[in-house]
């Protein structure tokens, strides 16, 4: 009998390890030190229909920040798009608030994480009749490969922002949800794929990644795939991403939301074909500072997903206190986190 519990404990542990790897953060720990800028990078090519772009971020884990790329990854049904995560200032430190899966994109802190996600909705794409029409201002497609395409030109400064990458605290972005970034919470949502696990979990398993090594410039910035490290396709990030200074300047809204010039088109290595598409019916600018991107789907299919896991929050709730200015790179600090707060110089 005693074998048979040690048996159903080990097998638990087992399938609880991607999940708990996705969720970085899920036992409640605040960190005290906000993650390090974003870097600046081109987005490897799209490698077939249906893939859709995820932006990549800071995770949290060994006490100090790590970069875990942006990839494509296959939409695990039709009609879905991706809300990323985002760091966000409360209750004495930065809480991860998971990325989702749902009809509707929704509440991701205002952040700009650039190539459609310029802080509000997503500008990158649409499902249209049960198939995903691309952007071409801000992804890289091959129309020989993919010919669901359109150009609609959007504007945002994802080059030349500060590149804050968390919501609220000392120089975060000040975005507050809306009411249809609010309506989309409530959707029935679907986590993150097994591959974003293990793409999340290739990334903590590189030491290059972890921010006190690459001081912000992390060895592999970009991916073809999820976990695709080592592909011919991998893109690291551009020495000059720290050029326009800290994070913790301060970022409004209204910088997230979109600016005059836009610099995050994705480069043309790859391309065979560099003949517009046909469908030019989407031509007009859009300024997203003033009007809200609707979320197009065609697919209303009835879901059964997984209702979108709550967002992580500290067992006890400490004093507040104003965070710590950012830095490029978090200190190390001397011991994993464990359920209550960290101090970014290892005092707990």
């Amino acid at each position: 009998m005693r074998h048979s519990v040690r048996t159903v404990l080990l097998a638990a542990i087992m399938f609880a390890i991607p999940a708990a790897s996705f969720a970085q953060i899920s036992v409640g720990i605040a960190v005290r030190v906000a993650p390090p800028v974003l870097p600046v990078y081109q987005q490897p090519i799209c490698p077939g229909e249906g893939y859709i772009w995820t932006p990549g971020y800071w995770a949290y884990g060994d006490d100090d920040y790590y970069w875990v790329p942006g990839t494509w990854v296959l939409a695990p049904r039709v009609g879905v798009l991706w809300t990323p995560g985002y760091w966000g200032w409360g209750d004495g430190g930065y809480f991860w608030h998971a990325g989702y899966w749902g009809p509707h994109v929704g509440f991701y802190g205002g952040v700009n994480y650039g190539f459609g996600y310029v802080g509000v909705g997503y500008l990158g794409g649409r499902w249209e009749g049960g198939h995903f029409a691309y952007n071409r201002t801000v992804n890289n497609v091959n129309v020989t490969v993919i010919h669901n395409t359109y150009n609609t030109r959007i504007t945002n400064n994802y080059n030349n922002s500060t590149r804050v990458s968390y919501n609220g605290g000392n120089g975060g972005v000040r975005a507050q949800e809306t009411a249809q970034e609010r309506q989309a919470t409530r959707e029935q949502h679907i986590q993150a794929t097994g591959v974003q696990a293990q793409h999340e979990h290739a990334a903590r398993s590189d030491r290059s990644q972890f921010a006190s090594v690459n001081h912000g410039h992390p060895n592999v910035a970009a991916t073809p795939k999820p976990g695709a490290f080592n592909d011919r396709g991998v893109v690291h990030a551009n020495a000059a991403a720290t050029s326009n200074g800290h994070a913790g300047n301060s970022v409004n809204s209204n910088n997230a939301r979109g600016n005059p010039t836009r610099t995050d088109r994705p480069s043309n290595a790859g391309r065979a074909n560099t003949t517009q598409p046909t469908n030019t019916s989407h031509s007009n600018t859009r300024n997203t500072s003033a009007d809200r991107p609707s979320n197009a789907r065609t697919n209303t299919a009835d879901h059964q997903t997984a209702q979108h896991p709550s967002t992580t929050r500290p067992v006890q709730s400490s004093q507040r206190s104003e965070p710590p200015q950012q830095h490029n790179s978090a200190p190390r600090q001397e011991s994993k986190p464990q359920q209550k707060e960290k101090d970014p110089h290892g005092k707990p």
